[in-house]
């Protein structure tokens, strides 16, 4: 099994679609980065020796537009200093938390002709990721308090 997690699996995306499409989400974005980009052979900056981080950011440049278009948002963002429980393999060079509306915007973001050209940054600067879609919200714990 690889860890190399850029873009959803059918069957993800599937699930994904099939959850409610009318209420807020957000989206929990964890992503690590290539030391290089690599991109595809026939792309103006294959072979520039670009960065992942600044790959990433040519695919935030160009995909703000449409993510601002769509309503989406960022609503918490931060930087890994620590695992305290899990893999300490897993380091996150980005960790931020989008928001959408509702999931028919997040995806019309993905369907997008000018998305899915900047998308082709992302596919370079992504060693692996993980993108969590989760309803915003505290949770009530059994005991009836509230927890984060």
């Amino acid at each position: 099994m690889s860890d190399k997690h850029v873009d959803p699996e059918r069957a993800q995306f599937d699930a994904f679609k099939a959850l409610p499409r009318d209420t807020k989400i957000h989206m929990l974005n964890l992503v690590r980065f290539k030391d290089e980009a690599t991109y595809p052979d026939d792309h103006p900056l294959a072979g520039r020796g670009l960065s992942g981080a600044e790959a990433y950011a040519n695919y935030g440049m160009d995909s703000g537009p449409v993510f601002q278009r769509v309503g989406g948002s960022i609503v918490w963002r931060g930087s890994m200093e620590a695992m305290l429980i899990g893999p300490d393999s897993e380091k996150w060079d980005a960790m931020f938390v989008a928001e959408y509306p509702n999931s028919g915007a997040f995806m019309e973001m993905v369907t997008d002709p000018v998305y899915r050209q900047a998308v082709v940054h992302r596919q370079a600067a992504v060693e692996t990721s993980r993108l969590i879609r989760t309803a915003p919200g505290l949770l009530p714990s059994r005991s009836g308090t509230v927890f984060g």
